[in-house]
């Protein structure tokens, strides 16, 4: 079981930040890159929001770095671990503006990029940019079609929708990947059904431990009835963690304790079929942080 995490500083949502991420910046981002790099993280992840309406600032904040110039920035900061968007809200933007965004990415980090889509839920954000936000699904379903052929092989990629329609507009660099993983997030049933039917894995966004099993089957259902076959990467999000005996409050659903203690703990997610658990970690600063992780990475992830 892979896994990975979805870096600080880049989102401050309230839901999840820690207070010291409010005075962090890029010194303490290309750390971390740098930590999950070197402590065997299968990727690194960035969000996408374009603009946060004031209605929602105190609970989302207004602090979410461009996922595309985050990743391409963190791409030349590290050597192996991989670069998803989790998630890229495609539907507000033309898919050639995506493809042309993340080929370019995946071309100069040599192949390392995981795609993860998503179909948005700030409707502001969409009327702003002049997209339909009552059929963002119907969007996103496109999109993705659109972005399979885009992000291919072609130099002059083909795409007739009814929402975009394009043929002999050539894009270079192509993807140094032949074929650019897509991961598709979400936990409603139309986003596992598009997970199932479009992705190359799922992005489930925050299903506890006893509504997973179930989510996984439907998807395992749904790809049989189409005959989708193939590789197929099921993610998970852990609870967050802290290694150890904390000296501090840590929050009541944080799993603490020995390496030997999580990682018997985190088996259960291999057990329900997960192939990639995303993780979070408690932490006051950034090199509280960064020593979790390098535990983690030496001490809990060699039993998963």
């Amino acid at each position: 079981m892979h896994y990975g995490i979805q870096l600080p500083i880049q989102s401050q949502s309230t839901l999840y930040a820690e207070p010291w991420e409010a005075a962090a910046g890029p010194d303490d981002l290309r750390a971390l890159a740098r930590a999950a790099d070197r402590a065997g993280f299968a990727y690194i992840a960035a969000c996408d929001h374009v603009a946060v309406p004031r209605r929602l600032a105190s609970a989302m904040s207004t602090v979410w770095y461009d996922p595309v110039a985050t990743l391409a920035h963190l791409a030349a900061a590290t050597e192996r671990v991989r670069l998803l968007s989790h998630v890229a809200v495609v539907g507000l933007r033309h898919p050639l503006i995506t493809a042309k965004q993340y080929a370019t990415v995946d071309h100069l980090s040599g192949g390392r990029l995981i795609l993860g889509v998503g179909a948005g839920h700030v409707e502001e954000e969409f009327t702003a940019l002049g997209v339909d936000f009552a059929h963002r699904g119907a969007v996103l379903d496109e999109c993705v079609d659109a972005l399979r052929a885009a992000l291919g092989p072609e130099e002059f990629p083909e795409h007739h929708g009814k929402l975009y329609d394009f043929e002999g507009l050539g894009q270079l660099p192509r993807p140094a990947q032949e074929r650019v993983p897509l991961w598709v997030g979400g936990s409603s049933p139309a986003a596992v059904r598009r997970a199932a039917l479009k992705g190359d894995g799922w992005l489930p966004q925050g299903d506890p431990r006893d509504r997973l099993p179930q989510q996984i089957a439907r998807i395992r259902q749904l790809r049989e009835q189409a005959g989708r076959e193939g590789p197929y990467t099921i993610g998970a999000i852990a609870e967050p963690l802290y290694i150890g005996a904390p000296s501090w409050h840590v929050g009541r659903r944080t799993l603490t304790g020995s390496p030997d203690e999580l990682a018997e703990s985190l088996r259960a997610y291999r057990a329900m079929g997960v192939d990639q658990l995303q993780v979070r970690f408690r932490a006051r600063g950034r090199d509280e942080l960064i020593d979790q992780m390098t535990a983690f990475g030496a001490e809990v992830a060699p039993h998963l």
